[in-house]
């Protein structure tokens, strides 16, 4: 497995956010991580990123931890923020070949791959533009291609589609899909959801701290018997608490129930 999540704690001050976390991703597998505002998704990808020690458990990408090899673990990872964070006093080509740096790659490699992504993202006549100058559309396409022409195997993305126009999320979408036929796997949270049904392969749902549900949307539906659900009706469900900690299946409660009955027969 790509990524291999085992029985996660993680929070702040020692207080846990998110409980008991289990899941993997495969390479070449997308995922969406969808959860209500302080359901911890910020907090799970912060510590899989390596900003937040767990609390209890881990997390290996490509089957090292962080605290096997550093190096390592943060190589083959690369992170696309919600909100684009870029430093004022460099161009968008000193950008890329700070990235270039940081990964340990060719300047010329890196600028080799960068230019098919600049002209599509109509950035190419703007290498020596600081980011002033940038709208926050911009700014967003620049870090999305920094990402992108490293050779990082997981790719963790925020909001990726905050600020950008319909066809940049088109285009976005797609180089996803290239990505992950690549062999590349991609964890992702958005609360575009019907964006969603066209790339991604399975979802994580995340509610207090805890997940919840997990798989496509056919063994979402399946586990909370809701057989006509799309996505929103589900994070509906969930926001309204119908769904969720706490949540029992009516077949779970059938045989809790039958269970009882026969303990006092």
């Amino acid at each position: 497995m790509l990524l291999t999540v085992t029985n996660l704690n993680a929070g702040y001050r020692r207080v846990p956010v998110i409980k008991d976390i289990d899941f993997t991703l495969a390479a070449g597998q997308i995922l969406g991580l969808i959860g209500l505002n302080g359901a911890g998704k910020s907090t799970l990808l912060k510590t899989i990123l390596g900003l937040l020690p767990p609390l209890q458990g881990q997390v290996a990408v490509g089957g090292v931890t962080i605290n096997e090899n550093h190096q390592a673990y943060a190589s083959q990872i690369a992170y696309i923020p919600e909100v684009p964070i870029l430093y004022e006093e460099l161009t968008l080509k000193e950008h890329l070949e700070m990235t270039a740096l940081g990964y340990g790659l060719a300047i010329e490699t890196v600028m080799e791959r960068a230019m098919p992504l600049l002209k599509m993202f109509r950035l190419d006549q703007h290498l020596d533009w600081f980011p002033i100058h940038f709208s926050k559309g911009m700014k967003q396409k620049v870090m999305i291609t920094c990402a992108l022409v490293t050779d990082a195997k997981l790719f963790i993305i925020d909001e990726p589609f905050l600020g950008l126009d319909p066809i940049a999320i088109r285009d976005f979408i797609q180089l996803l899909k290239d990505k992950a036929s690549q062999g590349c796997g991609i964890l992702l949270t958005t609360h575009m959801l019907s964006t969603t049904a066209d790339f991604c392969d399975g979802y994580l749902l995340l509610s207090q701290g805890h997940l919840v549900g997990q798989g496509s949307l056919s063994d979402l539906q399946a586990q909370f018997e809701l057989a006509d659900a799309d996505l929103d009706d589900i994070y509906i469900a969930m926001a309204q608490g119908q769904i969720g900690r706490g949540f029992e299946p009516k077949e779970a409660l059938l045989k809790e129930a039958n269970q009882a009955g026969d303990r006092h027969d």
